[in-house]
C-alpha cells in the first residue's frame, strides 16, 4: 500500500480501525526526512496489510505533540493501539522490516503484561 498522509481529524479513525498503523514524523525542511522517505514508501509496498502515514510535523502540531515528537524524522508503530516501536533518526529498509515482522509476530498479550510491570 502507498503511505498516506495522516492529519488530526484522520487520525482517530486510522488508530481504531487498523491493526497495525506506522507513522513517519516529518518536515519539508528535514534532509534526513527526505532519505528516510523511500525508504518508508518502499517498505509500505510490501505489506498492503498495514497502515503507513506520513505526518508533517509542522501542519500538524497537535498530533506530534501528542505523541510527544522532539526530533525528526521519528517513526512510531501501533498495534492494537498501543505503541510498541519509536525510532528517531533515519533507519534502514532490511533494519525497518525485521521491526516489522517482530512487531507482526508479538505476543500482545505479553506486550501489554509488560507495559502494565513498566508502569507499575
Amino acid at each position: 500500500m502507498a503511505t498516506i498522509d495522516i492529519n488530526d481529524e484522520s487520525f482517530r479513525g486510522v488508530y481504531q480501525d487498523n491493526d497495525i498503523v506506522i507513522l513517519d514524523f516529518w518536515a519539508v525542511w528535514c534532509g534526513p526526512c527526505h532519505q528516510f522517505t523511500p525508504i518508508f514508501e518502499e517498505v509500505s509496498k510490501k505489506y498492503p496489510e498495514i497502515i503507513f502515514g506520513k505526518v508533517e510535523t509542522e501542519v500538524q502540531q497537535k498530533l506530534s505533540s501528542y505523541f510527544g515528537i522532539r526530533s525528526i524524522p521519528t517513526i512510531i508503530i501501533i498495534r492494537e493501539q498501543l505503541e510498541v516501536f519509536r525510532h528517531s533518526g533515519v533507519i534502514g529498509e532490511q533494519d525497518l522490516v525485521r521491526i516489522i515482522e517482530q512487531v507482526k509476530s508479538a505476543d500482545m498479550n505479553e506486550v501489554r503484561k509488560q507495559i502494565e510491570q513498566e508502569e507499575d
